[in-house]
């Protein structure tokens, strides 16, 4: 069973079986768009990737990050430049108008440049010294953003120079690249957390996509003034992965906090406004104007669809200078809250992040997950489900969410659209766990729980941590955990949670049987990850029609088996 859309590299001589120092590996699948670059990389937008919890430094809450980030955007502009360009003239010729904090370059369709500034007024001063293009026989349609096309006044004098211009990489790097940093781990914990580095958003993405959001926010403004343009889902909750689409959604509630101050003496002032039947038509026709306003007069923003009668009206377009697809809504903040609550368990415990990835990789590599809508399990699904397992650790090593429900305090209060969605934002205020388990550990068990979990009667739930019956026929069931009464994974097809839960016991068998014959110097095979990454994995599914057994049945006996025998080894070793 190949995996689809993944580049595979050709086979490689395998040299020694697992050691100390180097596990060289025969072949690797890639994700593509995937994976960050591996050198160059000055700083992670998401700390530290060791195994365990014990690192209690300080964290930002979600609302500090976004506060920060979004602050850091208006400051910010994004220039296209020539291709050859010196780096020191062009920060020269900037400085005339404020103090820099930092910049970097990057490439896509074409050279760009991203500068903050140290404050806002610089932006303001650059933009009022720039004009409109002539385009000859076309017509330019005004618009004053922050986005701006950097030209020579004598490109020719230029030729000579050599590009001085260090470009950080937004894309992924090569599978040969991947594959020597894999060869390179020393043990299955190193190769999550080297998987995690690599997949991760960096620092200069993540600024990029707050940057994109606050560009769009300048266009929407001018329908809605006091509006904001916000990033949610992957881009923020700290699962993001280079490639990853970028969500947003137009807050415009803070509109109306504007508008909540005391009235004076026996008068209220109202604006007068356009009424509609719904809310949701108003939704749509919000989203209406600003799709045309982004076609229209959006400078970079190209293939703009506007999917009005979705369960959920979006408008879809592609940002060209960023490189992100991008997916607009509007008030949202269901799903801003869903991002902030995984933000914090991605916080609580660095083993969070490292095992997510892996999961999420491991099920790209097999096509349980697709970029395509479908039958597939999401990202979400795996995520929330990843959660739900480390919560069920003994002792746990993530809290539910009922438990940092009743550590909130009156600051914490939150009920959207009627729905709790109250939980604590203190991280000093959570307990952090006492468990210790390794990530091979975790990896080992998560396939193993999983693939012998009753999917028929029972649902996933982390508000309380633990199984529940299935409300409705689904084939598999994960509670939303504030809109309680929706069935995050209900798209998901009786044949797709069968295949991952055929998988998920293979694999089990699989980093069974590397425990079992890890003193076997001869056995000259991919190990760790690497091995469950391979197709190879799931080759033997398409054999089992021809046996009497179903084999993930046959797998599962098998599991039981090296259990009961490594029992009796420990039975008789006592003895």
């Amino acid at each position: 069973m190949a995996a689809r859309g993944l580049g595979l590299l050709t086979s490689l001589p395998l040299r020694a079986r697992r050691s100390q120092v180097q596990r060289p590996l025969c072949r690797l699948l890639s994700c593509p768009g995937t994976v960050a670059a591996a050198l160059g990389r000055e700083e992670q937008s998401s700390g530290s990737a060791e195994t365990g919890s014990e690192d209690r430094t300080p964290k930002k809450r979600f609302s500090e990050v976004q506060k920060e980030r979004r602050e850091q955007a208006q400051r910010t502009v994004l220039i296209h430049c020539p291709n050859k360009i010196s780096e020191k003239k062009f920060l020269k010729y900037l400085s005339q108008h404020g103090s820099i904090n930092n910049h970097f370059f990057y490439e896509s369709f074409g050279l760009y440049a991203v500068v903050e500034f140290s404050q806002k007024e610089s932006v303001a001063s650059l933009q009022n010294v720039t004009r409109t293009p002539s385009l000859g026989t076309e017509a330019a349609i005004p618009f004053r953003s922050r986005y701006f096309n950097l030209k020579l006044k004598t490109p020719l004098n230029q030729t000579s120079e050599q590009p001085s211009v260090q470009c950080r990489t937004q894309s992924s790097p090569s599978s040969k690249k991947l594959f020597e940093l894999l060869c390179c781990a020393e043990s299955v914990d190193d190769q999550l957390n080297t998987l995690l580095r690599e997949f991760q958003l960096t620092e200069e993405n993540t600024k990029l996509r707050y940057l994109t959001c606050s560009l769009i926010e300048d266009v929407a403004a001018a329908y809605f003034p006091d509006c904001t343009v916000r990033p949610f889902g992957s881009s923020v909750n700290s699962f993001g992965k280079l490639g990853c689409d970028l969500d947003m959604f137009l807050d415009l509630d803070e509109i109306e906090k504007f508008s909540t101050h005391k009235a004076s003496g026996n008068f209220l002032m109202e604006f007068q406004v356009k009424n509609v039947p719904s809310e949701r038509i108003a939704t749509q026709k919000i989203l209406s104007v600003v799709g045309e306003c982004l076609d229209h007069f959006g400078p970079g923003c190209v293939g703009v669809q506007k999917i009005l009668n979705a369960r959920c009206p979006l408008v879809r377009f592609s940002h060209q200078a960023s490189g992100f697809q991008c997916d607009l809504t509007t008030n949202n903040r269901i799903a801003l809250k869903s991002s902030e609550l995984l933000y914090m368990y991605g916080a609580l415990d660095s083993r969070v992040r490292a095992l997510v990835f892996s999961i999420r990789c491991w099920a790209r590599a097999h096509s349980l997950t697709s970029s395509i809508p479908g039958a597939w399990i999401t990202n979400f699904s795996l995520t929330v489900m990843v959660i739900f397992f480390l919560q069920r650790r003994s002792p746990p090593i993530l809290p539910t969410l009922d438990y940092l429900k009743t550590l909130a305090d009156a600051e914490d209060k939150c009920i959207i659209e009627g729905h709790n969605c109250t939980f604590v934002r203190d991280f000093n205020r959570i307990k952090p766990s006492g468990n210790a388990e390794t990530l091979e550990l975790l990896l080992k068990e998560f396939f193993e729980y999983f693939g012998n979990f009753a999917f028929n009667k029972n649902s996933i739930n982390i508000r309380q941590g633990r199984e529940q019956n299935k409300p409705e026929s689904s084939p598999l069931h994960i509670q939303n955990p504030f809109e309680t009464s929706l069935n995050i994974s209900k798209n998901v097809s009786q044949s797709q949670l069968q295949k991952f839960v055929d998988l998920a016991r293979e694999s089990a068998w699989i980093l069974h049987q590397e425990d079992k014959d890890r003193l076997s110097p001869s056995n000259h095979q991919p190990w760790g990850l690497a091995a469950l990454l391979l197709p190879s994995v799931a080759n033997n599914m398409s054999l089992a029609k021809k046996k009497k057994k179903p084999a993930s049945e046959r797998i599962k006996n098998l599991l039981e088996s090296i259990k009961s025998s490594s029992t009796e080894n420990s039975t008789a070793t006592n003895g």
